[in-house]
Parts: C-alpha cells; structure tokens; sequence
C-alpha cells in the first residue's frame, strides 16, 4: 500500500499536536479531522485516546456519520486503523470502566488493573514490551524496546492470535494487538522517543 497520508480522528480526547509532530519527524503528512466526511477520504487511520472510556464513546458516536464511516472504512475497505492508548481500548468490545458498548473491531474487553500495595494505579512511566506474535508494528524495533504509559485499565485479547506483544505490570497483560488490518498499542507512541518513532513509521509503511 505504501505511505499514504495519516488522517487523525479528532474526537476532542487526545495528545494531537505530539501525534502529529511525531510524524512530521519521520517525514510522514497526516490530517486532523473531526467530520465523517474527512474521514471518508482516509487511507490510513489513527484513533487517539485519553480519558474515560464512555465520555470517548460517546463523543464518537455524536459526530454524525462517523460510526457509519468508521465501519465501512476498517471492515469493508479494509483499510489500517491504529488505536492507541484510549483509543486501543476502544477496538474491543467494552469496558469495565464504563457502560457503553466498544467499536467491537478487536473481541476482548478492557480491565481495570486491581490496586495492591505493590501496584501503582495508574501504571504511569517506561515499561518494556514483549513480541509474542510477529507482527509489522513491532518489526526491526531497536533493542529492549521501552515504551511510556499512562493508563488504569489495560485490554485483555478473547483471541490469542490477537495479541502481538505484553508488556508486565505485576502480570502480563496485551500491549500490542492485531486483527487484520486493525491495530492497537496501549502506550503512547508520540512520547516514546525513538521506539514510538519506529512502530509509527511501521505503520505509515504498511
């Protein structure tokens, strides 16, 4: 498919200007777009995310036309999507820290990761991943690959062939997933120097 430009949903939840200045330092054009009819167009899609899981789920659904476009984008034209953060949560069915119904794309289910004295909630900082399938996200990644975290609830795949890397918090838990031509990374990318620069310029390449 090549490098094709990267259209960004703008949904109001998400670190926007350091997605897009990533990007701009691999040399990779996007666009930011809040409007169905924009994202009509796309070639390439990332979904962002920060927040509450339902609060995300809602401002999607009231931008008109965009589930619609959505759908016809990822499962009829098969085109990439990238989750990332909140937005990965959003592939899977649901959410135990909402009510709201997910995008489904992923089947799994998004947990809250429980409070011990020996875990912090949130898991917030580096952290390492660990390939388990291979997979063109993760491909010729540098060394130790260490990504920055920021999240309470982690995604936990019904299918393991989803699950492309883990990451360990107390335990492993899906930090890369794949389904086709869906994926999803729960760490920030845009904040992960020269690993996040790699896994993005993976994906703008496919």
């Amino acid at each position: 498919m090549g490098i094709n430009k990267i259209t960004i949903v703008n949904y109001g939840m998400g670190n926007l200007g350091s997605i897009v200045n990533m990007f701009k330092r691999i040399g990779i054009e996007t666009q930011v777009c809040d409007n169905a009819g924009g994202v009509a167009k796309a070639q390439k899609i990332l979904l962002p995310g920060v927040g509450a899981f339902d609060a995300a789920m809602s401002r999607i659904t009231a931008i008109e036309g965009m589930m619609e476009i959505l759908d016809q984008k990822v499962l009829v034209e098969k085109i990439p999507l990238l989750g990332i953060c909140l937005g990965m949560q959003l592939l899977t069915d649901g959410s135990e820290e909402g009510q709201l119904p997910g995008l489904g794309y992923i089947p799994g289910g998004t947990i809250r990761f429980p409070v011990s004295d020996e875990l912090k909630v949130p898991h917030m900082g580096w952290n390492l991943i660990e390939e388990v399938n291979p997979n063109p996200l993760t491909k010729d990644l540098p060394e130790e690959p260490r990504f920055y975290f920021v999240h309470s609830y982690y995604v936990q795949v019904t299918n393991p062939y989803h699950r492309m890397a883990t990451t360990n918090y107390g335990f492993d838990f899906d930090s890369v997933i794949q389904r086709d031509n869906l994926f999803g990374a729960q760490f920030h990318p845009e904040k992960s120097h020269k690993f996040g620069m790699k896994l993005l310029e993976n994906f703008a390449r496919l």
